[in-house]
């Protein structure tokens, strides 16, 4: 199978982004890019301290951010702009408004087959991470994580001309999709999904994970004991991209809205 057009993109910007610069023709590099794309330095360290643009996109916070240690108290896993959010209505979802998904293609239902009832009129969350923003995940809540399905695909961008104008956006692009249990055995989907010149998603604890390579097949991996921590950074996109959260019915009551920008560690619902 030939690799679609914007993957030889990503990967040939991925490479750029690797390649490591004498210091001072890097720093300038960097710089240039802090300037073009309006990067907020201040809880990070300085633009000569990162030795190529990849590390840059993936630089980590100088000083960890509090955050509600309440068990009920659902944190946003990045920095972002909320595109959508709300309702699913029986399995659909909104990838922004007026553009309709079918959740159980998102995820994969060859892969999920119980999952169009377990997320049945349950609650979506779309976070879009512009080449701005910090790029690292963290998990929102104490969970279990039950399985990882790691889905090959294309690569459009995600930002919001292409979300108004491309239907199933999120089920073409790449994508790889977290199993959750919270502590209360409430089920919700982590899904990170690819976009243009994002040549990695990384998973920490799942370095077999080979996203943007050649690879044609889906993979899955599953897990009896692995847990992750309430703010604990599980991985990075390089550049950035876009987080869909899908919970079941009844676990989540959002204190966020469509259009709002918000920030890794800010409350965004209540564990009901």
């Amino acid at each position: 199978m030939k690799r679609h057009i914007t993957s030889i993109i990503s990967q040939t910007f991925g490479k750029f982004a690797k390649k490591e610069f004498l210091p001072s023709i890097q720093t300038m590099i960097n710089k240039t890019y802090i300037s073009m794309m309006g990067l907020d330095m201040t809880e990070f360290n300085p633009a000569s301290s990162y030795s190529s643009l990849n590390k840059l996109f993936t630089r980590k916070l100088e000083k960890p951010r509090e955050f509600s240690l309440d068990a009920d108290d659902f944190i946003s896993p990045c920095d972002s702009w909320i595109s959508a959010c709300g309702e699913i209505k029986e399995d659909t979802a909104l990838q922004i408004k007026g553009m309709q998904y079918n959740c159980s293609d998102f995820l994969g239902k060859e892969f999920f087959a119980e999952e169009k009832e377990i997320i049945k009129n349950g609650v979506f969350i779309n976070f879009y991470l512009s080449p701005k923003d910090y790029h690292r995940y963290h998990m929102p809540i104490n969970t279990k994580v039950l399985k990882v399905v790691h889905i090959p695909g294309k690569f459009y961008p995600v930002n919001l001309p292409s979300l108004k104008k491309r239907f199933n956006l999120f089920i073409e692009n790449e994508r790889v999709v977290l199993k959750c249990q919270a502590q209360n055995n409430k089920i919700f989907y982590m899904v990170l999904v690819s976009a243009l010149n994002v040549g990695v998603m990384n998973i920490s604890f799942e370095p077999k994970i080979k996203t943007n390579a050649d690879i044609i097949n889906s993979r899955v991996y599953e897990y009896k004991s692995q847990n992750l921590d309430k703010g604990q950074d599980f991985g990075c996109f390089e550049m950035g991209s876009t987080i869909v959260i899908l919970a079941e019915k009844d676990m989540l009551d959002l204190s966020i809205k469509t259009n709002d920008n918000v920030k890794y560690g800010q409350t965004i619902a209540k564990v009901i």
